[in-house]
This record gives structure tokens, sequence and C-alpha cells, in this order.
């Protein structure tokens, strides 16, 4: 059963923004064709290693956060698991704060 928390939402969210200035940049280097001179296909080149290196980052740093998420979702269970009641206090007792704060405003 997948689950998504805020904090995979915000970081899916970090991605997709991530992807949309890559696509931006490559939109940009296709209009720089029109250009020319060695500046132009020295910049056309530099942009091109930018994004690659990006992409690599990118790819890297999502592998790295679902890693962390999908460990962290585990323990949880775990610990839910194994101390059921504990968790149920626990989140009865969060439960109690929020709507605490919730009343006071």
């Amino acid at each position: 059963m997948p689950r998504k928390s805020s904090s995979n939402a915000g970081q899916d969210e970090l991605l997709q923004e991530f992807q949309a200035l890559v696509k931006d940049t490559e939109k940009l280097l296709q209009q720089s064709a029109d250009l020319t001179g060695d500046k132009a296909e020295d910049l056309r080149t530099q942009i091109h290693q930018s994004l690659s290196r990006a992409r690599a980052t990118m790819h890297n740093a999502e592998a790295s956060v679902r890693e962390r998420s999908k460990a962290a979702v585990d323990a949880t269970e775990s610990y839910v698991q194994t101390h059921p009641w504990q968790s149920m206090g626990i989140a009865a007792g969060v439960g109690m704060l929020l709507g605490m704060l919730i009343t006071k405003r």
C-alpha cells in the first residue's frame, strides 16, 4: 500500500520544479542554435554539460530520497506493529494537542 507524507509530496514537488528547470534550459539551448560563432558554440557546450550534470545529480538525489523515505516508512510500520498501544497513545496525544491549538485560534 503506497503512502505519501507531506514530506514526500514536498520532495516530489521540488523534483518536478527541477525537471521543469532542466526542460526550460533545454529549450534555451535549442533556441540558441541560431547564434553563430565560436562563443555561441562554447556556450551551447557549457549548457549541455551543465544539464548533464544536473540530470545526474537529480537522479542520484531522487534515488537517495526514495531510499530514505522507504526506510522511514518501514521503521515506523515496525514500531507501530511491535508497540500498538503506545502508538495509539502518541497519536491521541498529538491529536489532542493539535485540537487545542486549533480551538485557541
